[in-house]
Parts: C-alpha cells; sequence; structure tokens
C-alpha cells in the first residue's frame, strides 16, 4: 500500500475510536478551557511562551479532537486552525470550539493534502503527542509544514520518544519488547491503541491501522530538508501519557519518553 492508502485505513479506525468515546468528554474540556486551563506539558508551555502579539495563526496538524488547538488559544494565538483525517475526531472539536465560542477552523484532509489555501498563512504550526507515528512519510509531511510557514514562522513538534516503542508496557521496569528495534525502518501493522478500541466499536470489520517509527535523526533530517533551521531540540523524562505504569517515576524519569523540537522557516 502508499502512504494515502494507510492514513486511510487509519482515517477508519480512528473515526471508530472516536464513535466509541474517545475525544468525547466535551463537557469537561470546555470547562477547563472555559476556566483558563489547558491542554499542554510543563515544558511545552514553557518553550512556546506567551503567544499574545506574536502568533496571529497556529495550525495544528493532526490535531484530533482539538482540546490542544483550543489551549493555543488560551496560550494567546489570535486563531488556531485544526487539520485531522478523521471526521468524527472534529466533530468533537467542532463542539467545544462552538461552546467556548473560539476562534477555530477544523478541515478534514489527510496531512499530506492540507488545502494549499493555507500555505504560508501560519506563525505556529504545532503537531505531536503521537502524530508522527502515523505519518508513512515524514518528508511529505516536513514539505507540507514549511508550505504553511510564513518566513519567521515556527515548527513547534512534542513527540513521544521513539524509545517508547521498545518497552514492554505491563512490566515494573524497562524490559524489551520481543524482537523490538529502534531502527524499524519500515511501516508495521499496530496492534496497540486504538487498535481495541476501533475492533470493539466494530467488531465485523477488520481493522487496518498501521504505525511507523520514526527515530530522531530521522525526524531531524526530513525537518532540515524541507528547509527549516533548527533552533532547539530538547529530551524529557515525563511521557505525554501513563503507558508505563508499573514503571516507578523515578525509575522512569532515568530514560527519555518525550522531546521538543523547534525549527524556523527563514
Amino acid at each position: 500500500m502508499n502512504p494515502r492508502e494507510m492514513h486511510e485505513g487509519n482515517r477508519d479506525a480512528w473515526n471508530r475510536t472516536a464513535r466509541a468515546g474517545y475525544g468525547a468528554e466535551v463537557e469537561a474540556d470546555v470547562a477547563m478551557l472555559r476556566s483558563g486551563g489547558m491542554k499542554l506539558m510543563d515544558a511545552e508551555r514553557g518553550l512556546l511562551g506567551d503567544l499574545r502579539g506574536r502568533c496571529g495563526r497556529a495550525i495544528h496538524l493532526q490535531c484530533s479532537h482539538g482540546v490542544e488547538a483550543l489551549s493555543l488559544l488560551s496560550l494567546g494565538a489570535d486563531e488556531v486552525v485544526g487539520v485531522d483525517i478523521s471526521e468524527v475526531m472534529l466533530e468533537r472539536a467542532g463542539q467545544k470550539a462552538e461552546a467556548l465560542g473560539a476562534r477555530a477552523t477544523w478541515i478534514r484532509a489527510d496531512i499530506l493534502e492540507t488545502p494549499h489555501d493555507l500555505d504560508g498563512t501560519a506563525d505556529l504550526v504545532y503537531t505531536g503527542k503521537g502524530a508522527i507515528c502515523w505519518m508513512m512519510d515524514l518528508d511529505a509531511w516536513a514539505a507540507v509544514v514549511a508550505r504553511l510557514l510564513k518566513p519567521g514562522g515556527r515548527l513547534f513538534l512534542f513527540e513521544g520518544h521513539p524509545l517508547d516503542f521498545l518497552w514492554e508496557e505491563e512490566e515494573p521496569g524497562y524490559v524489551l519488547r520481543p524482537s523490538a528495534t529502534y531502527f524499524q525502518g519500515a511501516p508495521t501493522p499496530e496492534r496497540g491503541f486504538p487498535y481495541g478500541a476501533a475492533l470493539r466499536a466494530d467488531p465485523d470489520r477488520p481493522v487496518n491501522l498501521t504505525s511507523r517509527v520514526w527515530t530522531i535523526g530521522e525526524t531531524v533530517t526530513a525537518v532540515v530538508k524541507a528547509g527549516l533551521r533548527i533552533e532547539h531540540l530538547e529530551e524529557f523524562g515525563e511521557p505525554f501519557w501513563d503507558q508505563f505504569k508499573e514503571i516507578p517515576p523515578e525509575e522512569l524519569r532515568r530514560l527519555p519518553h518525550t522531546f521538543a523540537l523547534i525549527a524556523t522557516k527563514e
């Protein structure tokens, strides 16, 4: 299958996962955002800084159900545009934005086909937290980021560290998964989240879910090849979700679980 065919399989899986309830905490998310909260980790907030007066438009690629995109408004962006392949996730995002009266636009598209009328309009392209593992062509993804940014605009990628794909999730310490390799090098069928949720939502149809582990080197190289200048690369010991429940926090923080990459279009 080509990248777009694999993306379409992922679209179906995420639609089914959304129908099963993922991202459906509309009232809770609206209340959190209305009270001034935001769904951004401390490391993200520190690196993004106050966006007031510095970010006219933020585009969130793979925005899911919209809570991070709407958090960028809380951080000071004038408006946000969320792009995602799942129309059901975007329904959730739209419900939240409507309840908040937020300056938000939601676009259903394969990220590789993000509409060209957005080209050169973004002061900030934000993405991550389990996003690029669903991209089957990272060079094409980086080229989309580059065309969306204004001169001087920034890419902010805050992503799960690729090492996390190597560890068993139910063990009380770091145990390598059988046959796991950091250098996967190709798309593979995915049987982790959201596979089970998608199958439960529609057990009579197969789930065609594909992921890809991109090394830190591959990610940096794709961004540089797209013509962006790397300004910051940092790794963090805190995961963005609690997948390693059996590993004590002090043990967990001995290895990286997230990373931030900031790049600028000159």
